[in-house]
């Protein structure tokens, strides 16, 4: 009679989950404790937890029990349809405006960090500085701008989110080409819905429902690039005391279901700009002429 086939034993990987969660949990009292260096608590984390986040994120094995062949199988569905579920996402973030003509490295979110009162305000992704990924960069989905990068181990990163009460971004409206701010809705006096982020115009202009509102980039660069899409005006505010108009933005990606995202990287201009030409006309050569620019 054939011996049944030997079915790896789960204890290990069940250790190793047990000891994932007490060390987190360690590492988060500390932080909220105010422990000294909680910027060194977290590299050291990534650093030792990265590698265990990594392994846990592939799935768990099947269980070591005779009724155990129907659960295999159905497991092995489920891991086939979400390994499709995730081919597909990162095929739309290929495609995404964001990542066209840019680097990136792709990455899954393994953790989640902070949480306030819209939700998740910080993540952990599997990238770290092993994959090239550097502090203070962009992080974007198929759908727009997520957030940016604020720590790095060598095999994971803790990503800041649109939303978070210290997370501000530079953004352009169209069509009016008003300049403002983005930042988190719950903060200030002007209260957004959960879901919304609060945006402040730094110039007079017309807002209206619907408008797209981008990234509006830096002379340095920054850790966002000019474009990348924040959301879509939801409701302007009519307040007439108000000297600048505010709205409130419905953000593009869904900051609350993350799971493939990118890290934007070298993203510094490569092509310097034309210089411009022109003929003076006028007093004094005021005005100019036809010209290039990059």
């Amino acid at each position: 009679m054939p011996r049944p086939a030997l079915r790896p034993d789960p204890r290990p990987r069940r250790r190793l989950a047990t000891a994932l969660v007490l060390l987190t949990a360690l590492a988060g009292a500390l932080d909220l404790a105010g422990a000294p260096g909680p910027g060194a608590v977290r590299a050291v984390g990534g650093t030792v937890l990265g590698p265990l986040e990594r392994v846990l994120s592939h799935g768990t094995s099947a269980p070591p029990s005779a009724a155990g062949e129907a659960l295999e199988a159905a497991t092995d569905a489920e891991l086939d349809r979400a390994q499709g579920v995730r081919a597909a996402a990162y095929a739309r973030l290929v495609a995404a405006p964001e990542t066209r003509g840019r680097q990136f490295v792709a990455a899954r979110v393994v953790a989640v960090g902070r949480v306030g009162a819209a939700g998740p305000e910080r993540v952990t992704i599997d990238a770290g500085t092993r994959d090239g990924v550097r502090a203070d960069t962009a992080v974007v989905s198929a759908d727009g701008l997520v957030g940016r990068v604020v720590s790095v181990s060598p095999w994971t990163a803790d990503v800041l989110l649109l939303g978070a009460a210290d997370l501000t971004v530079a953004v352009r409206v169209a069509p009016s080409g008003v300049l403002g701010s983005v930042g988190s809705g719950a903060q200030g006096s002007r209260r957004r819905p959960a879901t919304q982020l609060d945006l402040s115009a730094v110039q007079r202009g017309r807002l209206t429902r619907g408008a797209a509102v981008t990234t509006l980039g830096g002379l340095d660069g920054g850790p966002f690039p000019p474009g990348l899409r924040v959301g879509t005006v939801a409701d302007v505010d009519t307040d007439p005391a108000q000297l600048v108009p505010g709205a409130s933005v419905t953000p593009s990606a869904d900051l609350a279901a993350l799971d493939v995202v990118g890290v934007l990287v070298g993203t510094a201009r490569t092509t310097p700009r034309a210089p411009a030409t022109g003929t003076a006309t006028g007093p004094a050569g005021a005005g100019a002429g036809a010209g290039t620019a990059g």
